[in-house]
């Protein structure tokens, strides 16, 4: 017999479905990660504070020096040139041959030396025949002069009319009118001959005489026949910017001013002058006023042309803030220096520096008498650092 299994219904078993995931957006993630990285950067600060011992810079070595008051003198360094007290050309005032000359070239010369010969036979026998033509003439008026003298009395006699009378005291006045002429032609010969012997009109230094003996010369020619430079006393011209105008033409209205010139590489004070002159007009160009000054030159060391270090002192200052000019660094915003603050720390202090004198800053403000500042190792430095000090290089060491 068959088993008929249609009469038994099987209920189907459902099937397992998974709940779907919801979505995960950008933000999601983002929020993630910043909350990831608070975590990370807020166990790095708290290892950082307790391990603060072991990662603090050591002390920076520094050598320090104090700002001290001194009295100094206000001076503006330059350049300048070596100028001749006075510089002749000499000129032929007569033509003829150089016969002599009577100087070397170089040679230091005193005033009224003779210099040059120019042939005077030419101007000898001009002379005579100016003196000659003097005698003549002296005689003819001499003679005018008498015969005057008997005019007058025959003129009185009513011997001659008056017009002879006149006639012959015409006569003797041109003739008084000639001898003064020749007179004037004998001072000429006389003064062409002494023009022969040419002689230094000024004590000074020669130069290269540029024309040698038995060469003609013209009277009056526009080469000069030789240079004379006057260098005792000597003359240095430099500028100085305009902005020391004012200052200098009110302490040179009171007082001389002191100038101060050497030849690079020598002595700083090798020679003293005086300024003597202030040009009456600034350069526009270059915003310079030109200035000079007179100096003895008695070693004769200052030479026309050459350049010299120049030193124009204005004035004394008094109880100046000075430190040392290593001290001083030069930024973006202008010069600055480090203090040494009482806890060993550095301050990056900003100064206006008055001028520098050799070693010396001096500071118009920014640094106060007594304060301490880094004149070696800033490089290292930045503001709040510690420092400690240190003896400059070869401090303490003995010449053995």
């Amino acid at each position: 017999m068959m088993n008929d299994r249609r009469d038994v219904w099987t209920q189907p078993q459902p099937r397992c479905r998974r709940k779907p995931r919801p979505a995960v957006g950008i933000g999601t993630l983002v929020s993630a990660a910043i909350a990831y990285m608070a975590v990370a950067f807020a166990s790095l600060l708290g290892a950082c504070s307790h391990g603060d011992t072991k990662m603090q810079q050591p002390p920076v070595p520094v050598v320090v020096a104090e700002a001290t008051s001194k009295t100094l003198p206000f001076e503006i360094a330059t350049i300048g040139t070596g100028q001749a007290y006075n510089t002749v050309s000499i000129i032929s005032q007569v033509g003829g041959v150089i016969k002599r000359v009577s100087f070397r070239d170089g040679q230091q010369i005193k005033r009224g030396d003779p210099l040059f010969l120019i042939e005077p036979a030419p101007y000898q026998a001009a002379l005579a025949a100016a003196e000659a033509k003097l005698a003549r003439d002296q005689a003819t008026t001499r003679n005018l002069e008498a015969s005057v003298k008997r005019y007058d009395d025959l003129a009185k006699k009513d011997y001659i009319t008056p017009q002879e009378h006149s006639d012959m005291l015409t006569n003797l006045e041109a003739m008084r009118a000639t001898v003064r002429a020749d007179e004037a032609d004998v001072d000429g010969a006389r003064l062409d001959l002494e023009y022969c012997s040419i002689k230094a009109p000024i004590a000074g230094r020669m130069g290269t005489r540029l024309i040698d003996p038995g060469n003609v010369v013209k009277a009056n020619s526009d080469n000069p026949m030789v240079l004379i430079h006057q260098i005792q006393p000597m003359y240095v011209r430099f500028t100085v910017p305009e902005k020391y105008l004012t200052e200098i033409l009110r302490y040179s209205a009171s007082e001389t001013l002191e100038v101060r010139a050497s030849a690079p590489g020598g002595a700083p004070e090798s020679h003293k002058g005086r300024l003597t002159f202030v040009d009456n007009t600034v350069d526009a160009s270059t915003g310079t006023i030109l200035l000079k000054a007179e100096f003895p030159n008695e070693d004769m060391l200052l030479w026309p042309g050459e350049f010299v270090n120049v030193v124009l002192v204005l004035k004394h200052l008094e109880n100046a803030v000075v430190v040392p000019s290593q001290a001083i660094g030069t930024g973006q915003s202008g010069d600055y220096l480090f203090v040494v603050k009482s806890d060993a720390t550095v301050e990056l202090r900003p100064v206006t520096v008055a001028y520098r004198l050799d070693n010396d800053a001096v500071i118009e403000s920014g640094v106060a008498v007594g304060e301490k500042v880094v004149t070696d190792g800033q490089l290292r430095l930045r503001p709040g650092a510690k420092v400690v000090e240190k003896s400059p290089v070869g401090a303490g060491r003995s010449n053995s």
